[in-house]
């Protein structure tokens, strides 16, 4: 597996990590994924306090243990639960984000994490003491690297002028390429990685996603989604399928240094796993697949 250095970091990330959201909850079954994905090459293990209520991450803990030193744990902060409440709460205040470290800590059973991605953002939020928190964590060493995880141009300005950020998560796709824009381009002078979630677009640039198509995706109505596949389909070949050429269209950019497919089956882990080894996108292939799928744009938080 290729693996692309993360920013200005000492971290070296395989171009296809694993989103591990979609794994589920069931121990064993989401343990014996994460070791698939780690056997083949995946180095990259992208999860959230968020997702599952903790149990993601207590998953990921017991998967990497004794492989700790193979893995690169990311993981995210800033969705506060309220005891008593359903839902969370939104927090990115320095009390919130040193505490809550070390609940993941404990979770992953882990002393430190190698990227701590703040989940969120916005232009109220108390920034310079967000920032302030990450930096403090990584000199008492419980992180090594911080990033942010947004979609907002406006957020991601800020923390690109004034934070050591060294990635962004950014949702990045043939159906969602917002990014291309403004993030992109910027992330990319600045010497920052991407790190791409969503590159199949919740599954509609799957083999079989014209199901999925049928509900519309973002700004894009199914009859343009089912021309978007169609265009696809010529782009397929028997070493690179329509979900493998989307995962190379979203790793064809240089601002990206990784993608993070999630996977819920191992069939589908192994299908993603194996687009680091389907031939990447020609210059010709790309602008056909721009021609394809107009760019969207930003229309808010720009």
């Amino acid at each position: 597996m290729k693996k692309n250095r993360l920013g200005t970091s000492e971290l070296m990330v395989s171009e296809i990590g694993l989103g591990c959201m979609s794994l589920g909850t069931e121990m064993e079954h989401a343990v014996g994924l994460v070791h698939e994905a780690l056997d083949h090459g995946v180095n990259l293990l992208d999860t959230a306090d968020l997702y599952d209520e903790g149990r993601n991450e207590e998953i990921v803990g017991q998967a990497i243990k004794g492989r700790r030193d193979q893995v690169i744990v990311a993981t995210k902060v800033g969705n506060r639960r309220l005891p008593g409440k359903e839902g969370w709460s939104w927090d990115p205040s320095k009390a919130y984000i040193k505490q809550a470290v070390h609940e993941s800590l404990k979770r992953l059973q882990t002393d430190y994490i190698d990227l701590y991605q703040l989940h969120g953002g916005t232009l109220d939020d108390p920034i310079e003491e967000t920032i302030e928190a990450f930096e403090e964590l990584k000199k008492e060493g419980l992180i090594r690297y911080y990033g942010i995880s947004s979609i907002r141009p406006n957020v991601i300005r800020e923390y690109v002028k004034r934070a050591a950020i060294v990635s962004v998560m950014n949702q990045y796709s043939i159906a969602d390429r917002r990014a291309e824009e403004e993030v992109l381009p910027l992330l990319e002078q600045k010497g920052i990685s991407v790190i791409a979630r969503g590159p199949v677009a919740s599954g509609v640039l799957a083999d079989s996603g014209s199901a999925k198509a049928d509900k519309g995706y973002l700004d894009y109505t199914p009859e343009q989604l089912y021309t978007i596949r169609q265009g696809l389909s010529r782009l397929v070949t028997d070493q690179r399928s329509m979900a493998q050429t989307a995962i190379r269209y979203a790793l064809s950019h240089p601002a990206v240094a990784t993608v993070v497919p999630g996977a819920s089956s191992r069939e589908q882990l192994l299908h993603n796993i194996a687009a680091s080894n389907s031939p990447v996108l020609t210059a010709a292939e790309i602008q056909e697949i721009r021609e394809l799928s107009p760019a969207n744009l930003y229309k808010q938080h720009r």
